[in-house]
């Protein structure tokens, strides 16, 4: 990657964590800004060529929401939230304002590593990804992946964040099939918990949600044998 994607602006008040993260990415051959607070972070991200924001929630000054709220004013830079929040709303929040995942603390190094390089594939190899909006079917389905919101039809359709990221996954690769393990690695990264099959119930309870016929599916699609691909185009 080149060395614009490779510089990551680390905005954590907690100055051990922050420490760490640093040592460890640049041992990964990033380079690392860090920022204590919400203000020090627009101030560097204005005078510098950011990459990829990894974004603590809990932040003195200005929190780590009106941060990245007003980084998606002007820029598409990924950003990955750093919380110690484990409620489903609130995780939901932080991808509605804009963030591209969130990882929960305590996390582990590795982990963070996996979630950061599948947010970079996502959106520097892949060119739909700086696309905001995908319509499938003349408008039978909406996917706006700046909100993080799916319409079905006029409807809103409330996914859960699993279901989301398996959703916005398939749908940026359009009939390219992945298997289980692939869709774990794009969608999840290390983080994920559970068998590969667990993926199985994920997108079934998708199929109730988006598809007209869950039971014969437009968008989700098994490919016997391999897994699933994306075929609402």
């Amino acid at each position: 990657m080149n060395n614009f994607v490779k510089k990551i602006l680390v905005v954590e008040d907690e100055e051990k964590i922050a420490e760490v993260v640093k040592s460890f990415l640049e041992s990964k051959g990033f380079t690392v800004l860090h920022a204590g607070n919400g203000k020090k972070a627009l101030e560097v991200f204005e005078r510098e060529e950011i990459g990829m924001v990894l974004l603590d929630l809990m932040l003195p000054e200005l929190s780590g929401e009106e941060v990245c709220k007003s980084i998606r004013k002007k820029s598409r830079v990924p950003i990955i939230m750093l919380t110690a929040k484990s409620d489903e709303a609130d995780m939901l929040e932080g991808l509605g304002i804009g963030a591209d995942d969130y990882i929960m603390k305590p996390f582990s190094l590795k982990a963070l590593h996996a979630r950061m390089e599948a947010v970079l594939r996502r959106s520097v190899d892949n060119p739909s990804s700086l696309l905001t909006r995908k319509t499938f079917q003349d408008g039978a389905l909406t996917i706006d992946y700046e909100s993080y919101r799916v319409q079905k039809g006029e409807n809103e359709v409330k996914l859960t964040p699993n279901e989301y990221r398996l959703l916005a996954t398939l749908s940026r690769y359009p009939n390219k099939v992945f298997t289980r393990d692939e869709l774990i690695a794009s969608a999840f990264g290390d983080e994920f918990e559970g068998f590969d099959r667990t993926i199985d119930s994920h997108i079934k309870n998708l199929r109730q949600k988006i598809e007209q016929d869950p039971k014969n599916p437009c968008y989700v699609k098994t490919i016997h044998g391999v897994g699933y691909k994306f075929g609402g185009e």
